[in-house]
């Protein structure tokens, strides 16, 4: 077995997905119903989900099967690679031995398909038509419609507007399976004109998109909407990422001293973290686990740790998390999927009692490590995986002064090969660092619900 390219075979596959909330020491709150804000129950969910995922959205079951049909698309291109980034390490000078599991590899060219397969599925058992949802970069929206593409289901997806005018072929990917692509804030619903009434020329956020996706879904009733992050039943989806990462480890006899990955609304941390985290909470192990996000929208590094809803336009219910406030508006920054005003709720609740930690980073110290990464191991990565790469390089920077060995996993989330506009900028030195002002973060706070 090389050290280099770890691979496992198809007979290796993970046929459960690992669901933390059976071991976590505390549980978040229960999500509000946003008018009653009482404790939802399973029917308050029943016009946007099917029942299955509202089922795993509660479950307290250790493990869940993966269905067959489920695991079937999945060999595509599952078990994905765990590379150690030998080159990344010679170039850092580290003693540091750092691994990255490549979710690039996917159809999608991210880790979203992993769960946009698992609901697709779900709704097309429910008998559902049609699936609305929101895109922040464009890979939820990408996975989405390749997914629906499976299993024979329509699909409109509202993406955030600037991440459509920076990223058109991501929208050409929804398009060439069949979505229909909006960009966000739209006049196809009361939520968006709403807010181009207010402002013409707004860049939209998640917070939007989220809102003009569920007043679609709840409008039909042939259509559910389906969520690329944030909610419990996401996470549980994307477990196979840690499920997987650590038998590749294990086939080397290595494991993490920490363990890290970007962080926008927390789904791709949690898949990759919570297998580990099971380890740290039922085994005693001693692996760190870090959550990359940007300083721009620093939602579990400066935010408040509390009640809020999900969307601008408060049709979700109220979830328990970390927030910046469901009016923040994030700047344009190039990392188009970490531009969430929350957080997810399961992530934050272990970040909230010290079992994960949260770092922030501008976004030219992260095009920096993405293009020493690229250069060093030959894959272009996601501005928003690049944050993970950054994290990576700062813990192999510090085993270096330490003189220590220190084991680093990080999650190569998604390919930046659509994104090249993007480094195109940071090439050109047009990138800014937005450092969020403390009053803008007060004034975005000072309009939480109050419970």
């Amino acid at each position: 077995m090389s050290e280099t390219k770890i691979l496992l075979t198809e007979k290796e596959m993970p046929k459960k997905w690992y669901n933390i909330q059976a071991d976590m020491p505390n549980l978040p709150k229960p999500p509000l119903h946003p008018v009653t804000k009482q404790p939802i129950v399973p029917e308050d969910l029943s016009p946007i989900f099917p029942m299955e995922l509202i089922k795993q959205e509660t479950s307290r079951e250790r493990w869940i099967e993966i269905p067959e049909e489920v695991q079937k698309i999945y060999k595509i291109w599952r078990p994905s690679p765990l590379i150690r980034a030998r080159r990344l390490e010679k170039a850092l000078d580290t003693p540091a031995r750092i691994y990255y599991k490549h979710e690039g590899v996917s159809p999608a060219g991210s880790h979203k398909l992993n769960t946009a397969v698992a609901q697709a599925y779900y709704n097309k058992v429910a008998g559902i038509k049609r699936l609305a949802t929101e895109t922040g970069a464009g890979q939820w929206g990408v996975a989405l419609s390749q997914a629906c593409n499976f299993f024979g289901l329509q699909c409109t997806v509202y993406m955030v507007k600037v991440s459509y005018q920076q990223k058109p072929y991501r929208r050409t990917m929804m398009q060439i399976f069949g979505a229909d692509c909006i960009a966000s804030p739209s006049n196809k619903t009361s939520a968006g004109r709403q807010v181009l009434e207010k402002d013409p020329e707004s860049l939209g956020s998640l917070g939007m998109a989220i809102s003009e996706a569920c007043e679609d879904a709840v409008s039909r009733e042939d259509t559910n909407y389906a969520l690329g992050s944030v909610l419990n039943h996401v996470t549980l989806h994307q477990s196979v990422l840690g499920l997987e990462a650590r038998e590749q480890l294990a086939k080397v006899d290595a494991y993490p001293d920490v363990v890290i990955a970007c962080c926008g609304g927390g789904t791709n941390f949690a898949g990759i973290a919570f297998p580990f985290a099971y380890d740290k909470i039922v085994k005693g192990a001693k692996v760190r686990l870090v959550a990359a996000e940007p300083s721009a929208c620093p939602t579990l590094t400066r935010g408040y740790f509390g009640y809020d809803f999900g969307d601008v336009a408060g049709f979700t219910p109220l979830l328990w998390m970390y927030t910046l406030g469901k009016e923040f508006m994030p700047p344009g920054i190039h990392s188009g999927g970490l531009r969430y005003h929350g957080d997810s709720p399961l992530v934050s609740q272990l970040v909230h009692d010290g079992i994960a930690e949260a770092r922030a980073y501008g976004q030219t110290a992260v095009f920096q490590s993405a293009v020493l990464f690229a250069k060093s191991e030959c894959f272009v990565p996601a501005p928003e995986s690049s944050h993970a790469i950054h994290c990576a390089v700062e813990e192999a920077l510090a085993a270096r002064e330490a003189g220590e060995s220190r084991t680093i996993l990080f999650n190569l989330s998604g390919h930046g090969m659509l994104d090249l506009p993007s480094y195109e900028d940071f090439l050109a030195g047009k990138l800014e660092d937005y450092q969020l002002p403390e009053d803008s973060l007060k004034e975005a706070l000072a309009q939480l619900p109050q419970i």
